[in-house]
């Protein structure tokens, strides 16, 4: 990178920062995989909710509607991450293969970048590894 694009990084993420300043004194230091450690997946009850019959009337199933949801939040790119970590492990536990995963995240390559698409990639590697060590958090 270089100095001018650098500066000017650093100067977008400071006035990030005075804004979640301004807003919210709290939000300055908020780190959202706080919340990963603390509920690794949505209950149940609020699943049924958004992936299942409310939103799900003889429509697509929960493990094809999650798949549809990690192409989103991949094409939306880095700023996505929690939520796409959550969204895989979702569509692991409705039935999705690590494969499909990754197909789907492959195909968002065209549309988000190559960059979004790697970015996701890393994140769906990390939830497989974690699925692989039996473990819950990120």
């Amino acid at each position: 990178m270089s100095d001018g694009f650098q500066k000017m990084f650093a100067q977008m993420l400071a006035s990030g920062q005075e804004m979640a300043r301004a807003f919210n004194p709290g939000l300055e230091n908020l780190d959202t995989r706080a919340f990963e450690r603390m509920i690794p997946t949505i209950p149940a009850d609020m699943m049924e909710v958004w992936f299942g019959r409310t939103f799900n009337r003889d429509g697509l199933d929960s493990r094809t509607r999650l798949l549809v949801t990690i192409a989103a939040l991949t094409v939306q790119g880095a700023h996505a991450e929690p939520q796409l970590r959550l969204s895989i492990r979702h569509a692991l536990e409705a039935g999705a293969t690590p494969r499909e995963i990754a197909e789907v995240i492959w195909q968002m390559g065209m549309f988000g970048g190559v960059p979004a698409m790697q970015k996701a990639l890393q994140v769906a590697q990390a939830v497989f590894d974690e699925q692989d060590d039996g473990e819950t958090t990120a």
